[in-house]
């Protein structure tokens, strides 16, 4: 039987907060016989997506077309590995509120891996992978309040299924969470947690941290907002601003209250691929209704000298 195979990607300080928990919970995969990879963004080029959209408007057309960046810089190089996966676990520092930017650079830029796009397409055969997220900063919850939750919109797009979440609080020194063995043994956990998770059949797979975190039960994020209105006319009252999860909020017995899914509240869930393959026909919707249509062009072509050729003083 081949060994599991563990990847660990950081974005902060070197043998600081997040290294030290990633290393922490990639230590008792390794011990469970893993084989373990890691690697800090911070020793990589990875460049802004430029928004060009040749990704996504190819996958519309049934294509799979790369990104225009594959050979410019390293993300294909670590996308190859990190894909062929069977776990990842992610840590990153939070800066104002939510993950590092140079996490959200590397993430963003994995919209031509889209899973779902290209499985829909039959560009690619389906994967099943496991993620754990580490979020270390040096506040209470209060200012991390994005920071599990913009990791989590992350893993979409490449289909890793979150089963284990910790918000590494109250360190902000380097290297300080040494002085918190609570979070020691918690990211130790994280790491038994993954390997539990990948040894159990896909269909059985289910959430292994904290029972009672968040609001949302289906994704176990902090994170609810007012539904409105989408594309296709679905609505509901309340929505999990990560996954999609729609419903309304009920007051229990004791007088709390709790977020409750409702029938078709995860007819577009994030987490799964016919979830977002519904975003697949939102996307060839709306492009569609711009490429597609030489009068809308014309029309955009028509106005856009006004701002083209605009110029103001830069510094």
């Amino acid at each position: 039987m081949m060994a599991i195979k563990v990847m660990g990607v950081a974005a902060g300080r070197k043998d600081s907060n997040s290294e030290i928990l990633l290393k922490e919970a990639l230590i008792a995969c390794e011990e469970a016989g893993a084989e373990v990879t890691m690697i800090n963004l911070r020793d990589y080029n990875i460049m802004d997506c430029t928004g060009c959209t040749s990704c996504t408007i190819g996958m519309s057309q049934g294509k799979h077309v790369g990104c225009i960046l594959d050979k410019k810089d390293d993300k294909k190089k670590i996308m190859d590995v990190m894909l062929n996966q069977d776990a990842v676990i992610f840590a990153a520092p939070t800066y104002d509120l939510m993950p590092a930017s140079n996490y959200l650079t590397f993430a963003q830029r994995s919209l031509s891996y889209e899973t779902a796009f290209l499985e829909t397409i039959g560009a690619i055969e389906h994967k099943d992978r496991v993620a754990g997220l580490i979020s270390v900063g040096g506040s209470t919850r209060a200012w991390q309040a994005m920071a599990l939750e913009g990791m989590q919109a992350t893993m979409f797009t490449t289909d890793f299924k979150v089963v284990d979440m910790l918000l590494a609080t109250q360190v902000p020194g380097p290297s300080q969470v040494l002085l918190k063995d609570n979070l020691i043994e918690r990211a130790h956990k994280m790491g038994e947690n993954i390997i539990k998770a990948v040894q159990t059949p896909v269909e059985e797979r289910g959430w292994l941290g904290d029972e009672d975190m968040g609001w949302c039960p289906n994704c176990h994020s902090n994170a609810l907002v007012l539904g409105e209105m989408q594309w296709d006319g679905l609505h509901y009252p309340i929505e999990c601003q990560v996954c999609g999860a729609g419903g309304n909020l009920e007051q229990t017995a004791d007088g709390k209250w709790k977020f409750v899914i409702q029938k078709d509240g995860l007819l577009k869930d994030r987490t799964t691929v016919a979830g977002r393959a519904k975003h697949l026909e939102e996307i060839a919707h709306t492009q569609g209704g711009f490429f597609a249509n030489p009068e809308n062009r014309e029309i955009v072509a028509s106005k856009i000298g006004r701002y083209k050729n605009k110029q103001f003083k830069g510094i």
